[in-house]
């Protein structure tokens, strides 16, 4: 695994006079350090609330994976200690009275539902579904395990299901054949199956699909989202999130649903919602179901509201319709009066609370920092946490539960940082398009020289609808070992990012390369004018995603940058329609090819590629051929548009990856491919 990075190690040996104040004995990071890093996740409080539980990633550069193990540290502060063994224990969840953890574990090639006491010992293996298993919580009252499993629906077994398997995996014969959309999903093609919703009793025994037949997933596929299912504080109900519409390839209509854990009756409808309702969470004293709700059908990125449910009277009351920004993860107070969640705000993922009732007002929290996740411990004393900034990776901490009392309680990545010179990231504000007041992040390089001149990397986030924060920044796309050969790195929340209200967001749609691309110059004009170590004349610009989509934009509009890195971009508007979600490609440009062919013509970059002839900038295109969000014909197509035009180019596809590139070899090739052609061109 600690295997020496020459190309990347050679791009990030700068020789550069440290500014006063600076350790001169620390070094540039380097992709090395990168794979090398913890990766901390999944904070969950123990009842006693004595302890929080974790997750540690950590790359394994070897198997070419990530090793995962959940880990335990004291609330009071002291040693962290390993729990799981052999590198596949994940979603660490709480037996009520603390004497047991239900997680995650990967066995004969698909997940598991272990236990294992916090003491250590050895573990209990609770399901062996050829499905496998996911989702798991604990009811309230110890006495069952929820989790998920694929299933085909109209085999009402697990022989069945295996069977199924075995004669599929038997077959030479490999063909998909599909009838209708949402054929294949993210990065794997559909095999008929889906994710129902199984109890089995905490002491182990034959689990109960509590769907059984059913031709939807519980819960539907989403990045990131909040819990998705909830036991009832009287262990008889459980609610989850579904989207039943007929066509989900273009309904973003998820509703909640009750369903008894005796399986007596069949899911009940809670929700009708036409736009998306996700993550019910009851409240301790039972009368209410907590959850978000986005109302604009199809739109994915359509503001996230706090709703409430009061179970007697079946009446729902919108409680953030003032608060201009989106609502993440609820979760309730013990006394069952208040509910916090976290949101993005300005480059920051600050948490907040409000009281249950109508015409509250949410009350901050934990401010000016970048917290992603959070739990509540069980007296509702305490937060528990994870806290990033961009010159930190995640770190577990916790806090009061009025925010005061941080307090730091894992320093995974310590002993590597302390040898790492890591600039804070700075933010600046300028006007963009229509005078509207954009936010700017910038990173300068380590042993950062103020009387010399950097060169200029721009990079650009994808969603469309996302933002950059003041956080590590993942591992995917990580600044800091952008900026480490000795760039410059600016990056912009144009028109689309999250954290400004929502008009800000919505002002993307249906005008990809209009407000935002303005927004995205303008900011780089404003950094040029306000930093005068910035190199103006050496920029390039680097993108995957949206972010792809706006390089393959700049690439026919503009001559400002020396080189250009697209990465997963959509190039071919009405050629994006073979995406999988096609609500996105509805809603971002106003309809289908065929309905509205002008909006797709107009933010296409290959409309402008023969008839302006503006493809002059050196090009790198990356792609993965398992990404079924954006094809990876488009690269191909934009790859061949360069070749043809004469234009230095570089075409990377990997035929093992999808959207994102998450293989540590082949996050190693990107970087260094990456970060070659960046030397080429600002030399």
């Amino acid at each position: 695994m600690r295997r020496t990075l020459w190309i990347v190690a050679l791009l990030v040996v700068i020789s550069t006079t440290p500014v006063r104040g600076q350790s001169s004995d620390k070094r540039p990071i380097t992709f090395h350090d990168l794979i090398s890093m913890h990766r901390l996740s999944d904070p969950q409080v123990s009842p006693d609330g004595k302890w929080v539980s974790y997750t540690v990633a950590t790359p394994d550069y070897d198997a070419n994976q990530l090793v995962k193990n959940i880990w335990l540290v004291p609330v009071a502060g002291g040693e962290a200690r390993q729990l799981t063994q052999g590198g596949s224990g994940e979603r660490a969840r709480w037996s009520p009275d603390g004497k047991k953890i239900a997680y995650l574990s990967v066995t004969d090639g698909v997940s598991q539902v272990f236990t294992i006491s916090p003491d250590g010992g050895a573990a209990i293996k609770v399901t062996s579904l050829s499905g496998g298993a996911d989702n798991e919580l604990w009811s309230p009252d110890g006495s069952w395990l929820e989790f998920t499993s694929a299933v085909y629906p109209d085999c009402g077994d697990d022989a069945c299901d295996a069977a199924r398997d075995a004669a599929k995996e038997k077959s030479k014969v490999k063909a998909h054949i599909a009838e209708k959309l949402l054929y294949r999903h993210w990065n794997a093609w559909s095999d008929g199956k889906r994710s129902h919703l199984f109890v089995v009793a905490a002491a182990g025994g034959a689990p109960h699909d509590l769907t059984p037949g059913a031709n939807y997933d519980v819960p539907p596929f989403s990045l990131d989202a909040a819990e998705a299912i909830a036991f009832s504080p009287d262990s008889r109900e459980l609610c989850f999130t579904a989207n039943t519409d007929k066509d989900e390839a273009t309904s973003t209509n998820g509703d909640l649903f009750t369903v008894p854990v005796s399986g007596a009756s069949a899911p009940k409808r809670i929700t009708t919602n036409p736009g998306d309702d996700w993550g019910p969470a009851y409240s301790p004293d039972g009368k209410f179901i907590a959850y978000r709700a986005q109302l604009l059908p199809g739109y994915e990125s359509d503001r996230w509201r706090l709703m409430l449910y009061d179970r007697a009277a079946a009446t729902i009351t919108n409680l953030s319709e003032n608060f201009d920004r989106n609502i993440n993860s609820p979760e309730w107070s013990a006394d069952s009066k208040t509910i916090y969640f976290n949101t993005e705000e300005k480059a920051e993922t600050p948490v907040y609370s409000i009281t249950a009732s109508a015409g509250s007002t949410p009350k901050l929290v934990l401010a000016d920092s970048s917290n992603p996740e959070f739990a509540i411990s069980r007296d509702g004393r305490a937060l528990a946490f994870t806290r990033t900034t961009m010159s930190m990776p995640a770190e577990v901490f916790v806090a009061n539960s009025d925010g005061t009392g941080v307090r730091q309680l894992t320093h995974a990545n310590s002993g590597l940082l302390a040898q790492l010179d890591l600039p804070a990231s700075e933010s600046f504000w300028f006007a963009g398009a229509e005078k509207t007041q954009v936010q700017g992040l910038l990173l300068r390089p380590p042993h950062f020289d103020a009387a010399k001149k950097y060169p200029l990397l721009l990079l650009i986030h994808g969603g469309p609808q996302g933002q950059w924060d003041n956080d590590w920044g993942g591992y995917r796309w990580n600044p800091q070992v952008m900026a480490a050969p000795g760039y410059v790195v600016l990056m912009i929340n144009p028109r689309g990012s999250f954290g400004y209200g929502h008009k800000f967001t919505e002002e993307i749609s249906r005008d990809w390369g209009g407000k935002v691309y303005e927004d995205l110059m303008k900011g780089v004009d404003a950094a040029i004018a306000k930093y005068p170590f910035i190199e103006g004349s050496r920029a390039c610009a680097a993108g995957g995603s949206y972010g792809g989509y706006m390089v393959d934009w700049l690439a026919t509009h503009t001559g400002r940058f020396q080189c250009l890195i697209s990465h997963a971009g959509p190039y071919n508007e009405a050629g994006m329609y073979a995406t999988e979600e096609l609500w996105f490609s509805d809603w971002e440009m106003g309809g289908t090819p065929w309905s509205n062919p002008e909006m797709y013509r107009k933010w296409s970059p290959s409309e402008y590629a023969g008839a302006l002839g503006k493809f002059k900038t050196p090009t790198l295109v990356i792609a993965g051929e398992l990404d079924f969000r954006v094809p990876y014909t488009q690269s191909l197509e934009f790859f061949s548009a360069l070749q043809r035009q004469g234009v230095p180019s570089k075409l990377m596809v990997f035929p093992d990856e999808g959207h994102w590139i998450l293989k540590p070899q082949n996050s190693e090739l990107w970087y260094s491919t990456f970060l070659d052609w960046l030397a080429k061109y600002l030399k």
